[in-house]
């Protein structure tokens, strides 16, 4: 692995409320190497789409190919240092919850982390 590959931070999401979230697959191009699962959400995204097109152009500077795997929602509570993962993305699908979460407690090791298949 090569250190513009790990200088891509697992997880990018609000630090507070209820917001869209994808899981984005990084992989060289020709499909080569090493592959990577990226967490990004937003509560500033109106559709996971809006993400998607944010993360794509960074990624492929450092010279990823990106693929959304699907989304849904997050909601982190830090107060309580909680998070959920529910929900699905209309136009990508359900990403992995538990995935996500895998990835997430990666960063968030003293939050107790859930996921369900529920929409709200």
């Amino acid at each position: 692995g090569g250190s513009a590959m790990a200088a891509v931070r697992d997880v990018e999401i609000d630090p507070e409320g209820t917001f869209k979230y994808i899981l984005v697959q990084l992989q060289h191009p020709g499909g080569g190497g090493e592959r990577r699962h990226i967490v990004r959400g937003s509560g500033a995204a109106e559709t996971h789409n809006h993400i998607f097109e944010k993360v794509n152009p960074e990624m492929e500077k450092l010279g990823y190919e990106c693929k959304c795997l699907g989304g849904g929602k997050i909601e982190h509570n830090s107060k309580d240092k909680k998070i959920r993962v529910f929900g699905l993305s209309t136009g990508y699908g359900k990403a992995d919850h538990s995935v996500t979460v895998e990835i997430l407690k990666k960063v968030y090791t003293d939050y107790e982390i859930t996921w369900s298949d529920d929409k709200k």
